[in-house]
């Protein structure tokens, strides 16, 4: 669904639209897909924090300074619409490998990612997750990254898909590890290879074991996303029994 589609307000370049009116109910996981292009990051800088905008001065690309304001700007709209609150008064609090929540608002959860201008944006309440989302890229080595982090079951299945499915697989597996070690809170200091998930063009995402706890495999879903053309998107959500809702936001034009 776009602003198009539904009523809207729009506030400093970011539509409201009626979904975000409705709240987040209770055991519906939203996704919400947003092209950073289609926004301007001077109308996104005021509601973030210092520590953001000091962060986003360090990018040395204006291109990359600006999708990181208006990705983070999103994220503070999209969570003063469902907590009712103004998004220059969140405050953000860091677990201890960098996974972020709201202070103050445990029973709402989040999850954001973003690459080449699009973004990716997971919501719940009690229900830990992860969203990852990548540019599908066939020219920069993939088969040699794979056997450098990947299982040898996954490397195995890569090696197995026609090769003018490999990017998408490889995508497709990179993004359902990141998904899930987001989830877990983990980040990178969990090994790529610790675990296993379904790559091959088609096939439904799941996570298939995982070396480290064998109970993980039944404690979390995981589904792929529907992303741009060209890109790949996975999500992972704690447990089962959980709706689903995904929008495509992309907002006003440039001039």
């Amino acid at each position: 669904m776009s602003p198009a589609d539904s009523g809207k307000d729009v506030v400093n370049d970011f539509v409201l639209t009626d979904s975000l009116r409705a709240g987040l109910p209770f055991d519906e996981v939203q996704v919400w897909i947003a092209d950073l292009d289609c926004y301007l990051p001077d109308n996104f800088q005021p509601v973030l924090s210092t520590d953001e905008v000091e962060r986003a001065q360090r990018f040395h690309f204006a291109k990359h300074r600006n999708h990181f304001i208006v990705a983070r700007g999103l994220l503070r709209k999209f969570l003063a619409a469902y907590l009712n609150s103004n998004p220059a008064d969140l405050t953000f609090e860091y677990a201890e490998k960098g996974k972020p929540s709201v202070a103050s608002a445990d029973a709402i959860k989040f999850n954001l990612a973003h690459s080449h201008g699009q973004a990716a944006y997971a919501f719940s309440r009690n229900r830990e997750l992860g969203i990852d989302i990548e540019l599908i890229r066939q020219d920069f080595g993939g088969e040699d990254i794979a056997r450098r982090f990947f299982s040898t079951h996954e490397v195995e299945c890569l090696e197995s898909v026609p090769k003018e499915l490999a990017g998408q697989a490889f995508f497709n597996c990179w993004t359902r590890k990141e998904a899930y070690i987001k989830a877990i809170g983990e980040g990178l200091s969990m090994p790529l290879d610790d675990f296993d998930v379904s790559l091959a063009p088609g096939e439904p995402a799941a996570l298939l074991e995982n070396r480290r706890s064998e109970t993980e495999v039944q404690r979390w879903s995981m589904r792929s996303l529907a992303a741009p053309a060209g890109y790949a998107a996975a999500l992972v959500v704690e447990g089962t029994g959980w709706d689903f809702k995904q929008f495509s936001l992309q907002g006003p034009a440039n001039p």
